[in-house]
């Protein structure tokens, strides 16, 4: 995989730790922003997610923070309500909060991608994996019509900005089974976030994927999954929480998804930019920081060792 490791850059993200939308400022034992930063550096990794808009600071402060620990910004996630117009028109204002941190933080090789999600519903996320099987819990026509001019919208306005945006499918959303993101890439032009775990959890096949879609793929997240919490979760009729609390995502090489799969597709379509590995965990108070600091280091070994 030398070809892919010379096309790619390294990120890791603040969810591997347990920091993120769920937790930050309602969960204890998230770790401080500093520590990750120090740990994701650390561990060899060249890039850093985002994180919710405002952890790992803001403006110059968190461009020195950065440039201290020779980090560059890999993206940002976020979540908007594309199908419902009132409620996108007042969430907009944090799409220019998210570039306006982008803009404070000098780009790397490869600049960071605005990661644009649906922000789903309370129905989606009392299912999650359910409309692989049940395409009633989907979106209606006028709500994909919504949908795909709202994205749009947001697109344009990434670009206008000087970013090329991707587009997340997440459990839970509008957008998380296979027929969902097909619909999604008919309806808009916009690139797609290949992440191997949520699509797991949609009933999707990561390796496929990437062939299937290649030509859209403009930002991979990585995670391994173990199909059997997974399927636990789907059968118990489990709420989105429990994806993170069952620990449903791995370190790299303890799950189901084909990894190193999914690097050979990668190369063969000849994908360019960047891998952020994530491993989503919910902090547990009783858990020492160095479990998530130890793992997320050996995700780095084990990608050294296949050339990335």
């Amino acid at each position: 995989m030398a070809q892919l490791g010379e096309r790619t850059a390294l990120a890791n993200a603040p969810c591997s730790f347990g920091a993120f939308e769920v937790t930050v400022g309602t969960m204890a034992n998230v770790p401080e922003a500093l520590d990750l930063l120090d740990a994701v550096a650390g561990a060899g990794y060249e890039g850093i997610d985002l994180g919710p808009v405002g952890y790992l600071g803001l403006g110059r402060p968190l461009a020195s923070r950065l440039a201290a620990r020779n980090l560059s910004l890999a993206g940002g996630y976020l979540g908007l309500p594309f199908s419902e117009d009132d409620a996108f028109n007042s969430a907009l204002p944090s799409l220019t909060e998210l570039i306006d941190v982008f803009d404070a933080v000098p780009s790397g090789t490869h600049p960071p991608r605005p990661t644009l999600a649906d922000a789903g519903s309370p129905q989606r996320a009392a299912q999650p994996g359910g409309s692989a099987l049940d395409r009633s819990i989907g979106l209606s026509d006028d709500g994909w019509s919504r949908f795909a001019e709202n994205l749009n919208k947001a697109t344009d306005y990434c670009r206008a900005r000087g970013y090329e945006p991707t587009f997340h499918h997440h459990v839970a959303s509008h957008v998380e089974a296979p027929w969902e993101i097909e619909r999604m890439l008919e309806l808009t032009d916009v690139g797609l976030c290949l992440d191997t775990g949520h699509l797991l959890l949609g009933r999707g096949d990561p390796v496929q994927s990437v062939r299937d879609w290649g030509e859209r793929i403009n930002h991979v997240h990585v995670k391994d999954a173990r199909q059997a919490v997974i399927d636990g979760i789907i059968a118990d009729a489990a709420p989105v929480i429990d994806v993170w609390k069952r620990r449903a995502f791995c370190p790299l090489g303890e799950g189901d998804v084909d990894i190193d799969g999914v690097f050979e597709a990668l190369e063969a379509i000849g994908y360019s930019g960047w891998i952020v590995i994530e491993q989503d965990m919910l902090p547990e108070l009783d858990e020492s920081p160095q479990v998530a600091e130890d793992e997320q280091r050996s995700n780095r070994e084990y990608l050294s060792l296949r050339g990335l």
